[in-house]
């Protein structure tokens, strides 16, 4: 592993109280860790109602057994974190204390060992999986050549799609990167909306350039997709095209029809990936029996070559929130 801290717990007393010790590398590891003006530290002694204090590159947390123990816990976790992402000069700040917080509360935190195992070198940043879905997710874009991704909003299905399709990039295994969904949106058409064709569809495809512009330095990502080595464009685009090493992700994939998946599933050609991520609770089109994201997994989920991969509310790594909202929707 790539931490040397040491773990000194000290049970105080009998009343289920605990003091554990934790020593860092350096203290510049631990200032990254505590934040301007140690912010992150302070949220932390407030979520988890611990007494957190520190000196030189040790940390102390005083507090009732079970949330001194969560507390380290995490304060690992995100260590490990700053220890992966530490060549690319990454902040820590609170978003990524909370989002391995739910993960831990929800019992579906990724292993530290398991963790370093998948990540995923980009260009600006390293990106690992905060969840056991999302561990299987990113093993099954290694193993297979089609992979579906199915669940809902936020559990990282886009995201992580567009960093493994960055790093084969980077790493010579490909030649081009296809970013597509269909344009479907709130019962609008691209005919309705200004501009020529870029300025039709960019607005469908911005959360694909967001994801991007954190992966790859903002005059690179430009410079590729002026030489055409990053494509993105709506589904329509891929009809009579044979994709030959690439790495082709299709988003918001409920809302093709049954006839665009088959042409999706169709262009593939030798040396290349095909990701297909959509959420079958969000369909927009008009027909709704016809969605192609439905209908291939009825027709091919039994296809040994071919990896159907569900996340549910427990792999998502936005707000808190979200996961609630989710719930609330399936009661």
């Amino acid at each position: 592993m790539l931490k040397t801290k040491a773990l000194s717990p000290k049970l105080l007393d009998q009343t289920n109280q605990l003091q554990v010790q934790l020593t860092f590398n350096s203290n510049d590891d631990l200032n990254i860790l505590l934040g301007e003006n140690s912010k992150n530290i302070d949220k932390l002694n407030d979520i988890i109602d611990v007494d957190i204090s520190f000196f030189g590159n040790k940390l102390i947390i005083d507090g009732e057994k079970q949330n001194v123990e969560l507390a380290e816990n995490l304060i690992n976790k995100v260590y490990d974190i700053l220890l992966i992402n530490k060549k690319n000069n990454q902040i820590i700040d609170f978003s990524i204390f909370e989002s391995e917080y739910i993960m831990l509360k929800n019992k579906n935190s990724v292993d530290t060992s398991s963790k370093i195992s998948n990540t995923i070198d980009t260009w600006k940043k390293t990106i690992y999986p905060k969840s056991d879905g999302q561990k299987k997710y990113i093993q099954a874009v290694n193993e297979y050549d089609v992979i579906f991704g199915l669940g809902p909003a936020g559990t990282g299905k886009s995201y992580l799609a567009v960093a493994k399709a960055v790093e084969f990039l980077k790493k010579g295994n490909i030649d081009k990167i296809i970013l597509s969904r269909p344009a479907v949106e709130a019962g609008e058409n691209l005919g309705f909306l200004p501009g020529d064709m870029k300025d039709k569809v960019d607005p469908y495809l911005r959360p694909i350039y967001d994801a991007l512009y954190e992966m790859i330095p903002f005059e690179l990502v430009e410079k590729k997709i002026q030489e055409g080595i990053i494509e993105i464009a709506p589904v329509a685009f891929m009809r009579g095209r044979t994709f030959k090493n690439s790495f082709v992700i299709i988003d918001e994939a409920q809302n093709t029809s049954s006839i665009q998946m088959k042409m999706i599933l169709t262009r593939l050609g030798y040396g290349s990936k095909l990701i297909i991520n959509g959420d079958l609770t969000q369909i927009d089109i008009k027909y709704i029996n016809d969605s192609g994201l439905s209908t291939a997994k009825k027709k091919l989920a039994s296809l040994k070559t071919i990896k159907f991969v569900n996340l549910n509310k427990r792999d998502v790594v936005r707000h808190k929130i979200v996961s609630e909202i989710i719930d609330a929707y399936e009661k």
